[in-house]
């Protein structure tokens, strides 16, 4: 039996009354209490009726997503974050997948959201004349991944920074030939993520002293495919790395995947750092850098709704913590494959 706006209220101990102001951005609520009655109605599954705020407000209450990429896991759980938080308030969600050069440009010549939507969730960066397109519809804007952006409210973590805990971990743990598994920089669409993991990892091997090798870097299309493709073309440079940085746990777990079928063992012969704390990365023992991806899609929607009620202290960028959890893919070093100490 799906819950209703009494169960709502009891649970958070508050009036129906209370918890309809909450849900439909109007006054009289905390912003702190408003955050909890939208999260006890997301636990609970209830759902604000669309048609009463629809006429009430004049609004759509519809919110639309764009996604590059909706089957990844980190698209996939933002998404599905945000939509308990819109639901709960009351709205429908319409995706967007612009996965393909053409369907991003489609999107952005036609702007099918025009008056469909009240507010658009971004899981891409645009690019400048994109962006244009965007403010142009007047509505409340927010993009999950990336650093502040004017006219956004933007929500993300200092990937940089999360790329320098994974290379000076395995820096302090003796390890001088450091791989990384990432892509290129303006891949995919525009997706500024790989270039700033990058920088992070080589401004570690700057403050380590330790010379930087291309041969020791390999595509990995933020894929599990594109890992093990990537580790193994790793393996055949003259002198392979004994650790790895993978920008994207799925792309570490492609990694370790290849190690297995070389019969190296991990972290013995090479270690393996990931990135995000995929749902998976405790059950295959990764050590990686933790950040709080479904966050990404709650803060975001949150915010969202907040302008939608013409709040004025919304701020323009929240930015997420990260933090390195050890697990058994990183040792310290014991000496290369061909067994020199360096």
């Amino acid at each position: 039996m799906a819950a209703s706006i009494i169960d709502v209220a009891r649970a958070v101990g508050v009036s129906p009354s209370t918890v309809s102001r909450a849900l439909r951005g109007r006054d009289g609520v905390s912003d702190e209490l408003r955050v909890r009655i939208i999260a006890v109605a997301a636990d609970l599954g209830y759902t604000a009726s669309r048609n009463a705020s629809s006429l009430a407000s004049g609004r759509t209450c519809s919110i639309g997503v764009l996604a590059p990429y909706v089957g990844r896991w980190f698209f996939g759980t933002v998404v599905d974050a945000a939509e308990r938080v819109f639901s709960a308030a009351g709205y429908d969600l319409l995706l967007y997948n612009l996965g393909s050069v053409d369907s991003r440009k489609r999107f952005f010549a036609e702007l099918p959201v025009r008056k469909r939507v009240d507010a658009i969730l971004s899981l891409l960066i645009p690019t400048g004349d994109e962006a244009e397109r965007l403010r142009s519809l007047g509505i409340p804007l927010a993009i999950t991944v990336g650093g502040p952006r004017p006219g956004f409210t933007t929500v993300g973590i200092d990937d940089r920074a999360g790329a320098e805990l994974a290379t000076r971990h395995l820096v302090n743990l003796g390890h001088r030939r450091i791989g990384r598994i990432g892509t290129r920089p303006s891949a995919p669409l525009y997706w500024t993520t790989p270039d700033l993991r990058r920088r992070g990892y080589l401004d570690v091997l700057v403050d380590a002293g330790i010379p930087h090798d291309p041969d020791l870097e390999a595509d990995g299309e933020y894929t599990v495919e594109g890992g093990e493709r990537a580790m193994t073309r790793l393996l055949t440079a003259v002198r392979p790395p004994t650790a790895v940085f993978a920008e994207s746990d799925e792309m570490a777990m492609g990694a370790l995947r290849a190690l297995r079928a070389h019969r190296l063992r991990v972290p013995e012969d090479i270690a393996i750092v990931g990135f995000d704390d995929h749902e998976l990365a405790d059950v295959v023992g990764l050590t990686t850098v933790a950040q709080p991806v479904a966050e990404h899609g709650t803060q975001a929607a949150s915010l969202l709704l907040r302008l939608l009620r013409d709040d004025t202290d919304v701020p323009d960028h929240v930015e997420l913590p990260t933090h390195l959890i050890v697990r058994n893919s990183t040792a310290p070093h014991r000496g290369s494959l061909h067994g020199d100490i360096e």
